[in-house]
Order: structure tokens, then sequence, then C-alpha cells
């Protein structure tokens, strides 16, 4: 194991290996994560913004239409289960709804016939599309006037932020507890 490999000395606590980084300092975070989730809960973000996708779509099945438009391609259930991080019949079940709604359709999968591709209809990808302007365009609102250095490192750092936790959680020894 290297120290850059996931679990070397480079995985450890950032309290134990960041200079700088007290248990003090990685704690007066946790406050303003919970209002920022709480905020984005009690503004109901997400809420508008699959309504404004359109009718009849909740918070799941927008999930499976914005993981469409996000990869630009038709993809097999199970890679949209993989994006989305759920299990593949959650998906299943979205799809079969989203079909309904004529908002996505199967096509053969050219690789292998056997298989089946998911890809959004024309008025599924302008649902995706509103969804993503709307929820987008709040966020551009209360960034308006931000400069547009911070812009950049934040969005930077976000993604960075997001790998991160995403990687870490892959893990397969971060369960409960893990890391103490």
């Amino acid at each position: 194991m290297t120290p850059d490999s996931p679990g070397g000395p480079a995985s450890e606590p950032a309290s134990e290996s960041a200079p700088g980084l007290s248990p003090e300092d990685l704690l007066a975070v946790l406050p303003r994560l919970t209002r920022l989730s709480s905020a984005f809960n009690k503004g109901r973000l997400v809420e508008r913004a699959a309504e404004a996708a359109g009718p009849n779509l909740d918070r799941p099945a927008v999930g499976v239409l914005v993981t469409l438009l996000a990869a630009g391609e038709p993809l097999r259930i199970g890679e949209i289960a993989d994006r989305m991080q759920v299990v593949g019949p959650h998906v299943t079940r979205q799809v079969q709804a989203l079909e309904k709604h004529r908002l996505v359709r199967r096509i053969a999968d050219p690789l292998d016939r056997r298989a089946s591709l998911v890809e959004p209809t024309e008025t599924g990808n302008e649902a995706a599309h509103r969804y993503v302007a709307s929820l987008l365009g709040w966020f551009a609102e209360v960034l308006a006037d931000w400069p547009r250095q911070d812009r950049d490192d934040l969005l930077r750092l976000l993604a960075r932020f997001a790998d991160d936790v995403a990687a870490r959680l892959a893990l397969p020894d971060q369960g409960e507890g893990a890391g103490t």
C-alpha cells in the first residue's frame, strides 16, 4: 500500500494528517453543514426544481432524467443506478414510470442485443433541462454578487470535496465506526 493509496497514511482523518486542521476546526464546520442542509430543505429547492421539470415527476424520477442528461448517451439500468448510487430495482421502477409518461424509452444495446439502454425522449430531455435550469438558476442568484475568483474557487473545491467524499464512502471499511 502506498501513501497515496486508499487506506494508506494519506487517507488518515484530516485532524491527524493535515497540518493546522484541529478537531475544533472540523467541528466548527458541522453547524454550517447542518444550516446549509436545513436551508435547502426548508427552501424546498429540489422539490421546486422537480415541480419546474413537470407535473407527475418526483425527485427519484427527475434523478434518472438528470443522470441521463449528464451522461449525454443512453445508459443501462445498472449504469444509471451506479451513477445515482442506488440499487438497480429502484432505477427499474423509475424507468418504468418514466416510460409510461413517455419521458424515456428503451433501445437495443448495440454491443449486446440481449440488453437494453435507456435514453430520454425529447420531452424527457426538456424536463431534465427545466430541472437543472431551476436549480442552477437559484444557485447562480446566490452567487451573483461573489467575485469571479471566489465562485471559481467554490466550484473547484466543492467538486473536489464531493469527489473525495464519494471516494471515501466507496472504500470497503467505511461503515459505522470506521477510521476510529
